[in-house]
């Protein structure tokens, strides 16, 4: 398991060459906040800028110092290819979390991704109530009913998210080499 903000400020390296490419400023995440998409490097342009970024699927290693990727082609822009509808994590801290009924629980202080880059959880940067969420200071990705890309606040169903409590580190490892072994005939899920 790692923190989303874990990963920004890492420098980007070739595996081909080893050429320092720059640093990461931020993490795209899907429209569902349900996995990274990919890894934000900054914008470029003075009259028609772009952003450019790295594909999740071009990064061979999250490392413990370093990002690494296989080559300079990695990068790309959002002129090549669309990124309408990603979430940067920028964005995303400091979103409220609330009930259907209102009630504000906190806001989202960082993304939890396993080792294959799937959002299992949030942690908490503020937290609002007592009982299970401020012990634990996170809620699971299941227990979202609706993201917030739409009005800013996300909404969770409280009474599962005191129940669930995050996977372990070897829980989602295990079920990312699962969901990886039984991927391999190329099918999406």
């Amino acid at each position: 398991m790692r923190l989303g903000k874990d990963l920004v400020d890492k420098p980007i390296i070739t595996v081909s060459d080893g050429r320092h490419m720059g640093k990461a400023k931020d993490v795209y995440l899907d429209r569902h906040l349900q996995e990274m998409t990919g890894i934000y490097l900054g914008r470029e342009g003075l009259f028609r800028r772009k952003d450019n970024f790295i594909p999740r699927a071009s990064v061979v290693v999250f490392g413990v110092d370093a990002i690494l990727v296989e080559n300079a082609e990695a990068i790309t822009d959002s002129k090549e290819t669309t990124i309408e509808g990603w979430v940067r994590l920028s964005d995303l801290i400091g979103r409220d979390v609330d009930t259907p009924g209102g009630t504000r629980l906190g806001t989202i202080g960082d993304v939890i991704l396993d080792t294959a880059g799937r959002v299992t959880g949030f942690s908490l940067g503020r937290v609002l109530v007592d009982g299970p969420i401020a012990e634990q200071r996170a809620i699971a990705r299941e227990v979202v009913i609706d993201n917030g890309n739409e009005d800013g606040v996300m909404t969770i169903d409280l009474l599962k998210a005191e129940r669930v409590s995050l996977p372990t580190e070897t829980e989602a490892d295990t079920s990312a080499a699962t969901d990886t072994n039984n991927n391999e005939g190329g099918e999406e899920n």
